[in-house]
């Protein structure tokens, strides 16, 4: 009987043995750390996307400090000054209608041959017809502060680098230049070697030799101005009050090479009191008779502001000064703007013909110490994900938690010394306790997630999805730099462009995220909406960073989309559905792609028409084909002056009349237009890193029946090609060579 009842048993256990053993702890374990590596480079890869740069465009990478880099500015007044993109000057070399701000770089004077990581402290000097710029840039090497220049001879629209036009053993920054006697001096700051020094040109402005020391004080933000007979040297002195508080004092003499008198209030104003804005933040200057000093506060939440202060006295014994209403026009778009975050310095100059003054800023994207908040957060996800795979360790059996007591012994090399064996002792006493307790909670936690059982898979697979969480975001935060998507410049000037939607009541909700999200980026000037049918929103309803304009149309045509605008204010447009989503990087390249080729229509759908009678094809077959000779015009770049005056010509009569009939085609009839006035390629295309249609969301697609739409297109080739001939050939992917047509 005991046998019988046996065999059954024996059988069993064999038929368990047969099966394939379950995973150990530690092969889970192991699988959860791959997964999490895994987890983060297939998050940096689908959150940021790396297209390659081409040389040209390469940018330098900011340091601790920033991103700093310099803008102009023009107005009637010192306080009317407006940003240059605001007054429409052209650059035609550059492909710059108009050239926008920023107009020099780190990546300018990298570009130059000397490595800099940013540009600040902006100073004018103004000779002739020419305005040089100098300016304070940082060997990304040595982390020291060297003095460049840059000149400019179409009255500060174009700059060209000079580089590095003084170089010390120590940091230099600050550069105020002024003119004496003929001669031409330059007081940089120099507040490292314990002294201020002026130094004077012996080959302008490459060239420059020490004068003399001024001062035996480490001086900051030191100016010179001559007002009312007498020179004025104001600056902070940061060995009486500390590098925190840097106060304003002041000097007087009857020549800027000294010597210098203190003044008797000095410091005459200091950051104590709430009373912010001692340091200078660029040159004084004098209007209608008014001396008015510049000053900046450095305290703002990590950022800086520019103020302007009137000086109502000042003589060797008193000074005084007033806060006045200053406001530069400031970017809503935050770090995608040069110039989002914060601006310490303004240098204001009257051009020479007297009728418009030239100011220059500089400005950062991002806050002071973003870099380092950004790492810090980063790892601290990583430190808890590090925690928690520990933890789920322990709580799977695969680590055991138990510190052995030998760790810690008493141990001293004087018996004599009963203090310090009594000292260790208790310690030791401490230390023990401490393990001990670790001890018991590693063997109270220890193996209580049975990784065998359903249940414990389920908490698994909690953590594991936790862990993956944590590990994107410190990805994020490590890697994915500062969040700012910034243009491209094109032979080292920067431009903007319009941004032009069709649009009609129906798809309200498509325009309210389309208006919100791409006045963002950082090249848009304007937004324009061509309002086709219903009752068109109010500016109350759009929430926007750039003006938005609303152009009702009387009637619903897809013509409207290239009616002539004359209130356009740039010369390039962005044509984009208002149910299309994508990034304002893939703007941006494909904003500089069309300045490198203005001509063509540059966009991010390609398409190919082959065959006889000319059919319609999709990107896929485009691509298994290798080449397209249509971009739609629904994502598309173009010369508004010339694609409209094209399109609204005389010869496309007939082919505006087709597109009414069908209500379709008026992409493909622009490109016939392109193509017959042109033997060359005339569409450009670019890859964007993803793209997303809006209207599958709101069910308001004008296109929905895919193959009746194709349908419909092929007949408008063949009816077009039949009225203005073929387009043109073929046009290969990653034929650039910029990796940006793949």
């Amino acid at each position: 009987m005991q046998s019988s009842r046996s065999l059954p048993v024996t059988a069993a256990g064999a038929h368990r043995r047969r099966q394939p053993p379950a995973p150990s702890a530690p092969a889970y374990l192991a699988a959860t750390l791959t997964l999490l590596v895994l987890a983060a480079i297939a998050y940096s890869r689908a959150a940021f996307p790396r297209f390659p740069h081409p040389p040209a465009t390469r940018r330098c990478r900011p340091d601790a400090e920033g991103s700093w880099s310099a803008g102009v500015f023009l107005g009637d007044s010192p306080f009317s000054l407006k940003p240059i993109e605001h007054w429409g000057i052209s650059s035609g070399g550059g492909a710059a209608w108009p050239v926008a701000n920023p107009v020099a770089t780190c990546a300018d004077v990298a570009g130059a041959g000397f490595p800099s990581s940013f540009v600040a402290n902006p100073f004018l000097f103004i000779q002739g017809d020419a305005i040089y710029m100098f300016f304070e840039t940082k060997d990304p090497v040595t982390s020291q502060g060297d003095i460049a220049a840059a000149i400019s001879k179409d009255a500060g629209t174009t700059w060209q680098q000079l580089g590095v036009v003084l170089d010390e053993e120590w940091h230099l920054s600050y550069p105020y230049v002024f003119s004496y006697e003929n001669k031409t001096y330059m007081m940089p700051e120099s507040s490292k070697k314990g002294n201020l020094r002026l130094y004077c040109a012996v080959d302008f402005p490459r060239k420059w030799k020490l004068e003399k020391v001024l001062l035996e004080r480490p001086l900051v933000d030191s100016v010179i101005i001559n007002f009312q007979g007498s020179y004025w040297l104001l600056g902070s002195d940061i060995s009486s009050y500390g590098s925190k508080q840097r106060g304003l004092c002041i000097w007087y003499s009857s020549s800027p090479l000294g010597p210098w008198n203190p003044h008797k209030q000095n410091p005459v104003r200091n950051n104590k009191d709430n009373k912010p804005s001692a340091r200078n933040g660029g040159r004084p200057f004098i209007y209608n008779d008014s001396l008015y000093r510049i000053g900046k506060d450095c305290d703002v939440g990590g950022g800086c502001i520019i103020q302007v202060f009137k000086v109502e006295v000042l003589t060797a014994k008193r000074y005084k000064e007033v806060a006045v209403p200053f406001v530069l026009d400031e970017s809503l778009k935050g770090r995608n703007a040069w110039n989002g975050a914060r601006s310490h310095h303004l240098d204001i100059q009257q051009l020479p013909l007297g009728q418009l003054w030239i100011g220059v800023t500089d400005g950062d994207r991002v806050p002071s110490g973003d870099s380092i908040h950004r790492l810090t957060i980063g790892y601290v996800f990583y430190g808890v994900a590090s925690v928690l795979v520990l933890l789920l360790g322990v709580l799977m059996g695969a680590i055991k938690c138990i510190l052995p007591l030998r760790w810690y012994l008493p141990h001293t090399e004087k018996r004599s010394d009963t203090f310090n064996i009594e000292k260790q002792v208790f310690l030791c006493h401490k230390f023990s306790s401490l393990i001990c307790n670790v001890n018991k909670l590693g063997s109270l936690i220890g193996g209580r997630i049975n990784y065998r059982a359903w249940k414990g898979r389920v908490y698994i697979a909690v953590i594991i999805l936790i862990l993956t969480v944590l590990t994107c975001f410190g990805t994020h935060y490590i890697f994915g730099g500062n969040g700012a998507e910034e243009p491209y410049p094109v032979k080292g000037t920067y431009s903007q462009f319009t941004l032009l939607t069709m649009t009609y009541d129906a798809r309200k909700w498509n325009l309210k995220m389309f208006v919100e999200h791409y006045s963002k980026c950082a090249s848009v000037r304007e937004i324009v909406v061509v309002w086709n049918k219903g009752q068109p929103p109010s500016q109350g309803e759009l929430k926007s960073m750039v003006p938005v304009r609303i152009r009702v149309e009387n009637k619903n045509t897809l013509n409207n989309r290239f009616n002539i605008d004359k209130e356009i204010k740039t010369r390039a447009v962005m044509e984009l559905d208002d149910d299309i989503m994508m990034t304002c990087d893939d703007l941006e390249r494909g904003f500089k792609i069309w300045r490198e080729h203005p001509d063509r229509i540059v966009g991010y759908y390609p398409r190919l028409a082959e065959g006889r009678p000319l059919k319609y094809r999709n990107e896929r077959y485009a691509r298994q084909q290798g080449g397209y000779n249509i971009i739609l015009t629904g994502a598309a770049f173009m010369d508004h002056e010339l694609a409209f005056k094209r399109y609204w010509g005389k010869e496309a009569e007939i082919g505006r009349k087709i597109v009414d009939s069908f209500f379709n085609c008026e992409d493909i009839l622009l490109n016939f237009l392109f193509a017959n006035a042109s033997s060359r390629s005339t569409v450009e295309y670019v890859k964007p890193a993803w793209a997303i249609d809006m209207s599958k969301f709101s069910g308001v697609a004008i296109s929905g029946n895919t193959k009746a739409h194709y349908h419909i297109r092929s007949k408008c080739l063949s009816i077009f090609s039949g009225i203005y001939g073929n387009l043109t050939s073929k046009r290969f992917f990653n034929s650039r060579g910029d990796g940006w047509d793949v």
